[in-house]
């Protein structure tokens, strides 16, 4: 097994650009499909919670490897990192543990959901924010749609009061950036257990219609989950859902405002918006990459990975990979369909993925209904930055009313 000539298991912010990482990503990728080092930025995390070997996979084929084989490299290292937060989830766990808790909880996300999410829940919340600044002819996307609409629909899915929108925000921001704030991140996932808590007692009081409704009722061969279990994947709900999803149509958004020619398409052809929301996803992955624990001396694309290393599972370089696409540096939502990696893949693939892609769909439908020449400006210098959590921080946009609300 050949390793790196080079030691450079301390490359971390420094060698990124966190606006634009992927010439950095086409680099190594260049050089080798697994190199020591990392692709994380740690800027500001305290030395303390930073792994003390890592590795970083980049190409397409080292990341999809790794995500496949949860035996060698395995997700348990959140429970010392994300999970000291959120309690106990499928997040970190595998196994025979992992595949039943997942079949218990996946009962809340069955597809006769997602039918009638959309019609009842999905598209109205959609709706009514457009209608809040439509008639301005004006709007940051982020700030009034992107940002807005998921934090809506897992409040209403979950069947929590809209007034509580704020402190969910609050919590999901303060828990996933516990690296910045430990004690902050702390009182967070508190705050949220008792929260949930006095959810879970009245649902198995009175049973209810929604997700935590279903996760109280939830039973395969007479098992049901604990509070601890239901709470602890509320908790890894509320960030999963708001960031991902508001990141994914953000970053979408601006892709398309800032290719006109393939905005005017889908505008034309919403058949389109499909394939538009997959070519988004490819080329700028809302989440960039994930992390495994290596449980056992390892070979990757030859490079040596020794036990106990922590491997980043690079997926926005892997979506970048040029033995896999032709042009990937290139945003074209015409392109041949080859799937991406952005909800990872194998035991650990995204349980939200087919709500993250209707909700994606259904904003887009309803921006491109209601409205028309769509102008994206430049003031604030809006762009996509940030690793491993990608998407602008405003897309202020002028427009024209193409109907009125029915």
């Amino acid at each position: 097994m050949n390793s790196p000539a080079r030691d450079e298991s301390a490359v971390a912010a420094d060698a990124l650009d966190l606006r634009d990482p992927y010439p950095y990503f086409a680099a190594r990728r260049g050089e080798t499909g697994v190199f020591h080092g990392t692709v994380m930025d740690y800027s500001k995390t305290p030395e303390s919670l930073r792994p003390k070997d890592t590795y970083a996979a980049v190409s397409y084929a080292a990341v999809s490897a790794a995500l496949r084989n949860n035996r060698v490299f395995t997700s348990k290292l959140y429970d010392s990192t994300i999970g000291v937060f959120m309690g106990p989830t499928i997040l970190a766990m595998s196994g025979s543990a992992h595949k039943a808790h997942r079949a218990l909880v996946t009962t809340a996300f069955r597809p006769q959901s997602l039918l009638r999410w959309e019609p009842e829940i999905v598209r109205p919340i959609c709706e009514a924010l457009i209608d809040e600044f439509a008639e301005r002819g004006r709007a940051d996307l982020i700030k009034e749609f992107t940002f807005e609409f998921p934090t809506r629909v897992i409040a209403r899915l979950l069947g929590l009061p809209e007034e509580d929108l704020p402190f969910f925000r609050k919590a999901a921001v303060a828990i996933i950036s516990y690296a910045d704030k430990v004690p902050r991140a702390l009182q967070a996932s508190n705050d949220l257990k008792e929260y949930f808590l006095e959810r879970i007692e009245e649902r198995r009081s009175t049973p209810t219609e929604d997700i935590i409704g279903d996760l109280v009722a939830a039973q395969i061969d007479g098992e049901k989950l604990s509070d601890e279990a239901i709470y602890s994947f509320l908790r890894l709900l509320l960030p999963a859902g708001l960031e991902t999803t508001y990141r994914s149509a953000g970053n979408l958004l601006y892709l398309l405002l800032r290719h006109p020619e393939q905005f005017a398409a889908v505008q034309q052809n919403r058949d389109l918006v499909p394939q538009a929301i997959e070519e988004g996803l490819r080329y700028e992955t809302p989440l960039t990459l994930v992390q495994r624990y290596v449980t056992e001396d390892a070979e990757l694309e030859g490079t040596a990975i020794p036990r106990g290393a922590v491997l980043d599972l690079c997926l926005g370089s892997a979506n970048r990979d040029e033995t896999r696409w032709d042009r990937p540096e290139e945003f074209d939502i015409f392109r041949s369909h080859t799937p991406h990696i952005s909800f990872t893949a194998g035991a650990h693939t995204c349980l939200g993925l087919h709500l993250a892609r209707m909700e994606t769909r259904v904003a887009v439908e309803c921006l491109l209904d209601r409205l028309r020449n769509f102008t994206l400006l430049l003031e604030g210098d809006p762009h996509i930055s940030g690793q491993p959590f990608r998407s602008p921080n405003t897309l202020p946009v002028t427009f024209d009313i193409a109907a009125p609300h029915r």
